[in-house]
């Protein structure tokens, strides 16, 4: 004998029924009604009521025909993913990247604005401010449409968004950047570590698509790390996870200065160009250039293969701004690992590069919203 279903019961499945189409409906939107109930499982009449409960939200839309179109054409229907817009933002040593998305987390315009680790913290945050300013411009918004802003930036960051201590960037030790971006855009703001952040981004719409065990090397001008253990980025007891680079026996805080001193660097190349130049010339063969390349990756293997033995991760990503050279880099440290590793992951070049930080805080963004409004105990409410 089939249960009865009570007022609260048909509540709850109302809710899931509303939450599983705007599931298909992000995921593979545009769609008919018997296309989406086809793929929800819902009967065409169910889900007639749901789309219709959430066109009058303002969370769904009907999409107008194809130019063209011969006849009446089915109604179809999307998520109204530009009901609301996000902004990520990547907070580092060298630049300050912005990026606008919206609701699916599709980036809609990034800008950068260069900056030094020895900024001054009223330049510093002056530039955070332009370069939102900017990216929102670009795009044709403003401050208001925005719900969330995410922020990844260096060092170690409390869950409440202190920065408890960063090496990199001195001024920033000690400064409570999650209130000072609160006072500036009034919406919702979360601060995360950049690597993590890169390492959300990689398993999100990058190298780590799939994958549970990650180990992400951010490699740079300075040296990050993050660690994906069963599916989810690992914070640690005190947000601490990752930061082997503060160790120096690892010897991967200083690291990059193999590429960024070699001797074939042509004197006057600006800092930011120097190692892609050790990095080009080793590509083509230079034997200065590859030895500079060999002790780099000597440093790099130390705390890697540490990681490696600790966390027995099935995949390591090569991520960053030097992941455009993982060709050159790659197979030095796989031949290292294979030496001191129990088993030898599998080692991936990042698909993102060095825009993975900014990308990661979009997707924390789309996250947080998802968690807000789009799971079984939280209220849906009318779209703005």
């Amino acid at each position: 004998m089939a249960p009865t279903l009570r007022g609260g019961d048909l509540s709850r499945l109302r809710q899931l029924n509303v939450l599983t189409a705007i599931a298909a409906l992000r995921a593979a939107g545009p769609l008919t009604l018997s296309a989406l109930a086809e793929r929800t499982g819902l009967s065409r009449p169910s889900t007639k009521e749901v789309v219709d409960e959430l066109m009058t939200l303002g969370w769904v839309e009907e999409t107008p025909p194809a130019q063209g179109t011969v006849g009446r054409p089915a109604r179809r229907y999307r998520f109204r993913a530009g009901s609301g817009y996000l902004v990520g933002l990547d907070i580092g040593g060298h630049n300050i990247r912005a990026a606008l998305a919206d609701l699916n987390g599709v980036i809609l315009s990034e800008t950068r604005q260069p900056v030094e680790p020895d900024t001054p913290l009223d330049e510093r945050l002056a530039a955070i401010e332009r370069t939102v300013a900017s990216c929102l411009a670009l795009g044709g918004k403003t401050i208001e449409d925005v719900w969330v802003l995410a922020a990844g930036t260096i060092g170690v960051i409390t869950p409440e968004g202190r920065i408890l201590y960063c090496a990199a960037i001195p001024a920033w030790t000690g400064f409570d950047l999650a209130g000072h971006l609160r006072r500036l855009f009034p919406c919702d703001v979360l601060v995360e570590n950049d690597s993590r952040l890169a390492a959300r981004a990689e398993a999100v719409r990058g190298a780590a698509r799939d994958v549970d065990d990650v180990v992400f090397l951010h490699v740079g001008r300075r040296m990050g790390a993050a660690v994906i253990i069963d599916g989810k980025v690992h914070r640690g007891f005190g947000t601490a996870a990752g930061e082997i680079a503060m160790l120096p026996q690892a010897r991967l805080f200083d690291a990059s200065r193999h590429l960024q001193s070699c001797a074939i660097i042509p004197e006057g190349t600006p800092p930011a160009d120097a190692a892609g130049y050790t990095l080009a010339a080793a590509r083509a063969g230079d034997p200065v250039a590859l030895a500079a390349v060999e002790r780099y990756v000597d440093d790099l293997a130390i705390g890697t293969s540490a990681m490696v033995l600790l966390l027995d991760p099935q995949v390591v990503v090569l991520g960053g701004g030097f992941s455009r050279s993982a060709d050159v880099l790659l197979p030095p440290l796989r031949a290292r690992l294979e030496r001191a590793c129990i088993r030898l992951p599998d080692l991936r070049a990042s698909t993102l590069g060095d825009e993975c930080v900014v990308t990661g805080a979009i997707d924390y963004a789309v996250a947080h919203v998802d968690a807000q409004h789009f799971t079984p105990d939280a209220p849906l409410p009318t779209a703005r």
